[in-house]
């Protein structure tokens, strides 16, 4: 894990040319998805340090923060998927020509640390799983979160809907991997990402790349906001070199 330390040296010579300064301090509202939200935690404080900003940091689902959008809640910055910023782009919520492709992120199976591993290598694999696990864990898709959307679909398709519905453990949002801890499910599907922070949770395998899901983020600026040359900042360091390190950490992939 990559330290504040480290990576305030790491930053600063990129906030430099980016010509960020502490001559007028302001509190800037990061709305992101789940899957993002551990980026932006980690490069808050040394943002902040370098800056004077402050930053606040909501999470929710992508659907969540979509309807959250379009009621007109404030923000500054907002990191969702490409497809869900489209319309806010075109109605002015969100800043036309400001959306930033940052990373994208896989789907993970886990179990809680200390339980047998399951193979992960094949869809078989995956059915075997499935089929072994007392409870299975996901996110409620009815709560618009991307991996449990998908999830559902997936099931359909491979025909194991009826057999999942008995045994799933929707999780309304947040780290579906804490139903692990809890004993709330032994099998936990979610968003690399999300399953990384929970301690005691083990990361058994990315899903198999024939069912795999990848899902891309963007940032993007508010369009009637305030704050555009603080929101700006913090979205061009967002997507810069600087942040690769830490996306890579956290268990995503930045976009070249």
């Amino acid at each position: 894990m990559l330290k504040s330390k480290f990576l305030f040296a790491l930053m600063s010579p990129l906030m430099m040319t980016l010509g960020l300064n502490c001559s007028q301090a302001d509190t800037l509202k990061v709305l992101t998805a789940g899957a993002f939200k551990q980026v932006v935690i980690e490069m808050v404080p040394a943002f902040e340090a370098q800056t004077g900003h402050r930053v606040e940091v909501q999470n929710d689902t992508a659907g969540a923060l979509s309807k959250r959008l379009a009621s007109g809640e404030a923000f500054d910055v907002v990191i969702i998927t490409p497809g869900a910023l489209k319309p806010f782009e075109a109605n002015g919520i969100v800043a036309a020509g400001s959306v930033k492709t940052i990373a994208k992120v896989a789907i993970g199976v886990a179990v809680k640390e200390g339980a047998p591993v399951p193979a992960m290598q094949t869809v078989d694999d995956f059915k075997a799983a499935l089929q072994q696990a007392r409870k299975v864990a996901y996110i409620d898709p009815a709560a618009g979160g991307s991996s449990g959307i998908y999830l559902d679909q997936l099931f359909k398709k491979m025909g194991l809907f009826d057999m999942i519905q008995p045994k799933a453990v929707l999780v309304p949002g947040g780290l579906v991997a804490d139903r692990l801890v809890s004993d709330q499910a032994d099998l936990a599907i979610h968003q690399i990402s999300e399953i990384l922070p929970v301690k005691g949770a083990h990361l058994v395998a990315p899903l198999p790349e024939a069912i795999q899901n990848y899902t891309v983020y963007a940032a993007a600026l508010s369009g009637p906001g305030a704050r555009r040359k603080a929101a700006q900042d913090l979205l061009n360091l967002l997507a810069s070199a600087a942040a690769r390190d830490v996306i890579k950490s956290k268990g995503m992939m930045p976009m070249d």
